[in-house]
């Protein structure tokens, strides 16, 4: 064999490893991801991790912000739709309205993935699966703790003003269901407001000025879905002139770094951690879903409880 020909031999071969390394190379995961806004520190963090998580991974994520309305989500998921992407992933605003688009997304063969938020819908098939805590167990979490600490002064009858999360949505609803169960087991703590703060910090401030206005010193306990609104909420007790952490006791719900902040402050009594670092689980679920494998309909993350007494300590590990 002359050397011309062994080259163009040579050459060949080359070819065709090259060839048949991109016919057997996997393509790259195309995910449409509609996140609910930037409510909160939580929410922020929750964005970052996916982000993060999507570049590590070498997936190709089409991110959405839909500023805490349904309507930009459903408009994000029919373009997801429209640009056959792999798989769609959505932290929904609220919990019903998702039926036609989802069937949607179904006719198209798209998987869809839960973050964080479920939805109330007739047919479960239209998702693969819902990743994120449990927000029931959140919220008794908090009651919880709030009944042990009323067991040092038992007879005191204790009132408590709660700042809800958006209406319809699916902490909003759960995080309040779980703390009135735990509640229940001591007749003398009582809600005796609750409206929404919508998760954000100034909504929380705004609605517990008009608490405060309302009901005055009559108020024990503030009780927040998360600690942006708690943190809200403790600027408005501090304007009017009262100690937060002490004339008001507040227990909030997230366990971000501002909540650590302010319980080392003394201004904040207990934080029921929500984990938002969803995004690395997130990724290796819907490489699984795309592929076709099996996966739980259910994942739930680990979490804990953090009184202040150990939040000086704990500060340091947040990441969050």
């Amino acid at each position: 064999m002359n050397v011309t020909r062994r080259t163009l031999l040579g050459s060949a071969l080359v070819a065709s490893f090259v060839l048949s390394s991109q016919v057997f190379a996997a393509p790259a995961l195309v995910m449409g991801f509609s996140q609910v806004g930037a409510e909160s520190e939580w929410r922020t963090a929750n964005t970052l991790s996916i982000k993060e998580a999507a570049k590590s991974d070498g997936v190709t994520l089409k991110f959405a912000d839909a500023q805490q309305k349904q309507e930009n989500q459903v408009k994000a998921i029919r373009s997801f739709i429209a640009q056959k992407v792999d798989v769609i992933a959505f932290s929904p605003v609220v919990e019903s309205g998702w039926e036609t688009v989802l069937r949607e997304a179904r006719a198209a063969k798209i998987p869809v993935i839960l973050t964080d938020r479920a939805v109330n819908v007739t047919d479960a098939s239209l998702y693969a699966t819902f990743i994120g805590s449990d927000f029931v167990e959140e919220g008794r979490r908090a009651g919880r703790w709030l009944l042990e600490r009323a067991r040092k002064t038992p007879n005191a009858s204790v009132n408590i003003v709660e700042l809800q999360g958006t209406v319809g949505s699916a902490p909003a609803i759960d995080r309040k269901l779980g703390f009135e169960q735990a509640i229940a087991a001591n007749p003398k703590l009582k809600i005796i407001r609750s409206q929404t703060g919508d998760f954000t910090r100034a909504k929380g401030k705004e609605v517990m000025e008009a608490f405060l206005k309302s009901q005055g010193k009559n108020i024990n306990v503030l009780y927040a879905h998360n600690d942006d609104m708690a943190i809200g909420a403790i600027q408005a007790i501090e304007e009017a002139g009262l100690k937060p952490g002490v004339d008001i006791i507040v227990v909030s719900i997230d366990g971000v770094k501002g909540a650590f902040e302010a319980m080392i402050a003394g201004k904040l009594n207990v934080t029921v951690e929500c984990n938002p670092l969803l995004g690395k689980q997130l990724m290796q679920v819907a490489r699984d879903v795309v592929a076709g494998k099996t996966v739980p309909k259910r994942i739930v993350t680990e979490e804990g409880v953090f009184p202040a007494e150990v939040a000086a300590k704990e500060f340091p590990n947040r990441k969050y």
